[in-house]
């Protein structure tokens, strides 16, 4: 079993071996170590923190069956006790994290249920709004809009926080896997970033299509190729915009994109299986950096380790993603 270098942050950085945590701390920032074989540069020092908040995405509460797919040679599959099922004790995992962070602000980015049902969605809040109350924000995702009575949140959402607004936008065509990004939202966006004093951070559930792509798909697993253009160009027009962060493909991934030079278009990976992620959010007078956590309670480390082998063991790779893509400087102010 290899050691995985999990997060950096400025001070400390996180390794796995298996089931093991391994916290390496007393770091200086922006510095080079090497560590259990493995070569590493801590984060920056931006300054003074300012606020703090954190994210989650794909919980899947409802969810029976992990690794599933239309493809029956595409495996294995897993399945967890049914009285404690995976997306249960993933989720109290992350939540138990986050709190002891103490963050400004809980983001979830959609795919809070399996099967949109109300009973999933209210498990969802059970564990997540009980644990967070007013500090707690959520869009939905695909998995909540393919029924007959979707549970939407198709209201944009402002957060303000010292140092940065969050903002939340809808970003599901109803019955679709697939996403869009509304006309309703993007002038929004516009008129928010047009008079912003600060950082403004956007936050939906689907990804953007690269505008690099060849072919343009007409049924693209993100937000589709002409409205991915749109958010595109908002983002090259309005400089306060400095960062998109979605969830659904359940990887970590950092993409740039020509018309917008260093801005990062993000992936965070799920809760529900490997790697089991969390993301928090540092903002100081600086700048603000993005920390990967692997939710790393002994059940989920367990049921983790599992699942890293899923899709004839390609998973590890896919949603696990380079440290650059997991802990990186968002953006300098």
């Amino acid at each position: 079993m290899s050691i995985d270098l999990t997060t950096v942050s400025p001070t400390y950085a996180v390794l796995h071996n298996g089931e093991k945590k391994i916290v390496i701390d007393n770091l200086q920032p922006g510095t080079l170590y090497q560590q259990h074989g493995i070569s590493f540069e801590t984060l920056p020092d931006l300054g003074k923190e300012l606020s703090r908040f954190s994210t989650v995405n794909d919980v899947h509460f409802g969810e029976a069956v992990c690794g599933q797919t239309s493809n029956p040679d595409m495996g294995p599959t897993y399945t967890s006790d049914a009285q404690d099922p995976h997306p249960e004790f993933m989720s109290r995992g992350a939540v138990e994290e986050m709190q002891a962070i103490q963050p400004d602000a809980v983001l979830v980015k959609g795919d809070l249920t399996t099967l949109g049902t109300e009973e999933e969605f209210q498990r969802f809040l059970g564990c997540y709004h009980n644990a967070f109350k007013e500090k707690l924000y959520y869009v939905t995702g695909n998995h909540e809009a393919y029924h007959d009575e979707p549970i939407r949140s198709d209201t944009a959402v402002r957060v303000d926080l010292a140092g940065v607004t969050l903002a939340l936008i809808d970003t599901v065509r109803p019955g679709l896997t697939g996403g869009t990004c509304y006309d309703k939202d993007l002038d929004w966006l516009d008129a928010l970033a047009e008079t912003a004093t600060q950082p403004i951070l956007v936050f939906g559930h689907h990804q953007l299509w690269d505008p690099a792509t060849p072919h343009r798909s007409e049924d693209y697993f993100g937000i589709q190729p002409d409205e991915s253009e749109k958010l595109i160009g908002l983002f090259a027009r309005r400089p306060a915009l400095r960062g998109y962060f979605s969830g659904h493909t359940h990887r970590n991934r950092v993409r740039k994109f020509d018309a917008t030079g260093n801005l990062p278009w993000v992936e965070v990976a799920c809760v529900k299986d490997f790697p089991g992620s969390w993301a928090e959010y540092r903002v100081y007078d600086g700048g603000i950096l993005q920390i990967h956590h692997r939710v790393s309670t002994p059940q989920a480390l367990a049921w983790t380790e599992q699942t890293r082998d899923m899709y004839n063991g390609t998973y590890f790779e896919y949603a696990f993603g380079r440290l650059s893509d997991r802990c990186f400087v968002v953006t300098r102010n």
